[in-house]
């Protein structure tokens, strides 16, 4: 038995087991070229040496580092850490870790994630994108595994997965009205901005009020950032200023959590005076008291459809245009809305 601080390599296993080390080479990648008996004392001699299988060294000897980078703008976010947990189930799956990088969504944090010299780094990247230019991100000529995600147009050299913004914030805006509200304040939208998620949500929400034939306060239309406290502050000035409401369609989960705490600081009891709805499905929706009705932007489905188009990418498959894809969302009812009668 060799000693815990020895390194075994393949020829200690070859010389224990009385074979070649293409034989080794053979049973540690499954190749079908060995007898059942040899493949047995290969794996006895691996057991009993403690042989562990250097996988960097492996990757490197193919050009790869074993590693797909995720860049996404803030760590903090429930979203994005339970992105990457799906991503990084089905990565692993493949012989793939996945190693995640904050963009601070600006430009250059985008423009640096997506640069050559960073993905020397990764055998492809992930990449959410937020703030930088497409007419930019067109300039960037690379070879390697891209694929993004986020709500931007962007030029047709990429793979790109959206979720389906405009649809989800209808759906979760037409549940309220149909169940009665009548005033819904938006927390975090932005129907002036550009083609992101804020401005696509409000665009949703617009529709609905339009489809329903209910008009719209611009009072109720509330810009502000996408932390738990946002959402507080902004529930508290709406009910300071004395800007009635009946519900709350929050642009994330993390704002209407804010928002919950803040109706319950003001006596104010969901969903019988005031309904919400959120935003992403967080893992924790469910646990809330009440518990958070909200809109599942297609987690599952966006996970495989990433991972798809990266592999397909870093495996070399035949040649094809980027695509483009956009996973459905369906809103979720559960303890914070009412049913519709």
């Amino acid at each position: 038995m060799k000693k815990a601080s020895t390194v075994v390599t393949m020829a200690d296993v070859a010389r224990s087991a009385g074979v070649s080390t293409m034989t080794v080479s053979n049973v540690i990648n499954g190749r079908p070229r060995v007898g059942a008996a040899t493949r047995e004392r290969v794996l006895a001699s691996i057991n009993e040496l403690g042989y562990q299988v250097n996988l960097a060294a492996r990757h490197l000897r193919a050009g790869r580092t074993g590693v797909v980078g995720l860049a996404v703008p803030e760590l903090e976010r429930p979203y994005f850490g339970q992105l990457a947990g799906r991503l990084a189930d089905r990565f692993e799956a493949q012989g793939l870790r996945i190693v995640m990088e904050r963009t601070g969504a600006s430009r250059e944090g985008e423009m640096d994630a997506v640069a050559f010299s960073r993905l020397r780094m990764y055998d492809g990247l992930i990449l959410s994108v937020v703030d930088i230019d497409p007419a930019e991100l067109a300039q960037i000529r690379t070879d390697a595994p891209v694929v993004m995600i986020g709500e931007r147009a962007l030029p047709s050299g990429f793979d790109h997965v959206m979720m389906d913004n405009i649809d989800g914030a209808r759906q979760a805006t037409a549940h309220l009205l149909a169940t009665g509200a009548r005033r819904v304040a938006m927390l975090g939208g932005d129907p002036a901005g550009s083609a992101n998620m804020p401005s696509l949500r409000a665009e949703g929400y617009a529709l609905a009020h339009t489809q329903a034939g209910v008009p719209m306060d611009p009072d109720l239309t509330v810009r502000c950032q996408f932390r738990l406290q946002d959402g507080y502050d902004e529930v508290r000035r709406l009910l300071e200023r004395g800007i009635g409401f009946d519900a709350v369609f929050a642009l994330t989960d993390l704002v209407a959590i804010g928002a919950l705490r803040a109706l319950a600081d003001a006596g104010l009891r969901v969903p019988d005076e005031v309904q919400v709805v959120g935003f992403d499905d967080i893992d924790e929706a469910p646990y809330l008291v009440p518990s958070l009705s909200t809109v599942n932007p297609g987690h599952e489905e966006m996970a495989d459809a990433i991972t798809a188009l990266l592999l397909a990418q870093l495996n070399g498959g035949p040649t094809r245009d980027p695509q483009e894809l956009i996973v459905p969302a369906h809103l979720i009812g559960r303890g914070t809305t009412k049913p519709i009668a």
